[in-house]
């Protein structure tokens, strides 16, 4: 498989596994930047600002100059709000006592860095909730999944069955939207294990 390397800038490993769906060769390199959101940056600003922000961290980087970086950055959204991973179980909790019966929006923002060029997107998929009683929350905060995900929940996971109804992408709500992702590796000339004649 030839093409453009291709670089992570995320430690997620839902991210990994969405990328080796499309049959990428990358390698990964987290990027280590501020997440704060500015005061009064809308919610898809915000994604779009995180996911160019981390891809030129790492495309800064000296090894990676002539390499392109892929950079995402996932948040759910209610009410305007930017929820991000819970700080604690009294946190998490509120965040789901805020999701419980309601709709709410997952943002990514993806960007694609390769060398002077940069190619973004912004996708968003719109999530319902079941109503969830203060029992299940406990006993879903009692596991694994909830703690480094925004939103305190996995989709992909136990929390898959808390979701009435999604409209749009669902690997945009676990962190990677495939479909717009592919459109822009194979638009840079990113092998895949899918290719256009």
């Amino acid at each position: 498989m030839s093409g453009t390397a291709l670089v992570l800038a995320s430690g997620s490993p839902r991210r990994q596994e969405l990328l080796q769906q499309l049959g990428v060769q990358f390698s990964v390199h987290p990027a280590d930047i501020d997440e704060t959101r500015y005061s009064g940056e809308a919610p898809r600003d915000y994604v779009q600002r995180m996911a160019l922000e981390k891809a030129s961290a790492v495309a800064s980087a000296s090894q990676y100059a002539a390499t392109a970086v892929l950079g995402a950055d996932t948040s759910v959204v209610l009410d305007d709000e930017v929820l991000g991973k819970p700080t604690d179980h009294f946190d998490a909790l509120g965040i789901l006592a805020r999701l419980s019966g309601r709709s709410h929006c997952v943002l990514t923002g993806v960007c694609l860095l390769n060398g002077s060029e940069s190619h973004s997107e912004v996708v968003e998929t719109k999530v319902e909730f079941m109503q969830l009683s203060r029992e299940l929350c406990e006993a879903y905060l009692a596991t694994d999944e909830p703690w480094d995900k925004a939103g305190a929940y996995g989709i992909q996971g136990l929390a898959g069955a808390f979701v009435k109804s999604i409209e749009g992408s669902y690997s945009n709500v676990v962190g990677l939207p495939l479909s717009e992702t592919w459109q822009l590796l194979i638009g840079q000339g990113i092998a895949t294990a899918l290719e256009l004649a």
